[in-house]
């Protein structure tokens, strides 16, 4: 049985590190100027460092550059294809015709990988991009379980298939919006999106023999997330996707925090090995409750299943989980020690009663400890309480059982 590559977001060194603790096979990032997530990029350092981790674990690492450039920007990006084949990494993520020809001239050993953002709908595409010299085809998030079976059988030999299978769904066309760009002077085929389809709208109907008299058509109070997608979430379908036999299943999360990362992928990570170990058994509902505890947004499948599945709007525009949140990382562990207190970097508010769930890397089901010693980082003195006030805020407790730097803590709320 064929067992698909797990690809994780990365848009720091540390995601990075996360996505490989917590069972990616390869990770894709990008960097400040030349990727559709410039506010998630890494600078060079971080990227060398990344592909130092990732081939010291046996793990890949992919860089997207997939802009569409201008004429003014081929120089800047003719130097940074040269800078990323020196630091080694695997392979480009690239849509503009312009920039393959780049990557094909300047870093011909490394693999080209064709951006879901080219919205390959065929294996007719597929061919074409063979004759480019593309490795792997990332398809478009548009397409059904059939359409991706056909590629799949019908590709060029030895081209890879990677497609979505978590993570937010563009409003547009695999990524080819103008909304961005035309409302907020922010282009989101250059990097800079600013997700006016997750705004809220108001909207108004006008009455057809009275022009001009507006009525407002409201959802409630807030208006109406009428843009607004799911998330994507292909979990229960990962039997289908095994028969199917692409090389690649992608989270989508570039932008998302270290808990997202290391739970969604902790989530898929054990689902894909257990359905590989023992098909008959497999069931995804242990799996969706991890997934549970990290979403944002109501999930869908998209159209995975159903070509013009009409459920994939989430007119609420809800954008917060009302049971567990991102309690903290740890940044100096005990595992010399149990007795030694640890220390955490939070992102939430913590406090003395507070219920933690701490998540082991390959470990499935997460341990659960209640708060009971809180103390300053600076004093060692016994606090009740400690909020997110700064940058880096720390604090310090005691948790009796082995818990390792970058092990990720979330608050049952």
């Amino acid at each position: 049985m064929k067992k698909p590559e797990l690809l994780a977001p990365a848009g720091t060194y540390e995601k990075a590190k996360i996505a490989f603790m917590y069972g990616a096979d390869a990770v894709y990032c990008g960097t400040s100027n030349h990727s559709l997530r410039t506010r998630t990029a890494m600078d060079f350092t971080d990227l060398k460092k990344t592909v130092e981790l990732a081939h010291s674990l046996g793990k890949r690492v992919h860089v997207a550059l997939n802009i569409y450039a201008r004429d003014d920007e081929y120089e800047g990006v003719i130097e940074e294809v040269k800078e990323l084949a020196q630091i080694g990494i695997d392979g480009f993520i690239v849509a503009d015709p312009g920039i393959v020809d780049i990557v094909k001239e300047y870093a011909p050993n490394i693999d080209l990988h064709i951006s879901t953002q080219a919205n390959t709908v065929s294996a007719h595409t597929c061919k074409f991009w063979a004759k480019q010299g593309a490795k792997r085809i990332i398809l478009a998030r548009e397409l059904s379980k059939d359409e991706i079976k056909y590629i799949v059988d019908n590709k060029p030999e030895g081209m890879e298939i990677e497609m979505f299978a978590h993570g937010a769904i563009c409003y547009s066309y695999s990524g080819r919006c103008y909304m961005s760009d035309y409302m907020a002077g922010r282009s989101a085929n250059h990097g800079d999106c600013a997700q006016p389809c997750r705004w809220s709208y108001n909207l108004y109907a006008e009455e057809k023999n009275n022009p001009g008299q507006y009525m407002p058509v409201e959802f409630d109070q807030k208006g109406i997330y009428i843009f607004s997608s799911k998330d994507m979430c292909l979990m229960p379908e990962i039997p289908t996707i095994f028969d199917i036999g692409v090389d690649s299943l992608k989270i989508e999360g570039r932008l998302k925090t270290e808990y997202y990362v290391a739970t969604v992928v902790n989530a898929y990570r054990k689902a894909i090995d257990d359905y590989a170990e023992n098909p008959e058994n497999w069931n995804a509902d242990k799996y969706m409750k991890e997934i549970e505890k990290a979403k944002t947004r109501a999930l869908t499948e998209f159209y995975f299943k159903e070509k013009y599945n009409p459920d994939t709007q989430d007119l609420e525009g809800k954008q917060i989980n009302p049971n567990y949140e991102f309690a903290g990382i740890v940044i100096e562990g005990n595992e010399e020690d149990n007795n030694k207190l640890i220390t955490i970097e939070i992102r939430n508010k913590l406090s003395i009663g507070d219920k933690l769930e701490v998540m082991i890397p390959g470990v499935f089901e997460p341990r659960e400890y209640v708060i009971d010693q809180l103390y300053d980082v600076e004093t060692n003195e016994p606090i009740d309480t400690i909020n997110p006030g700064v940058k880096d805020q720390k604090v310090k407790l005691k948790i009796p059982f082995e818990v390792k730097e970058s092990y990720i803590l979330r608050r049952i709320k």
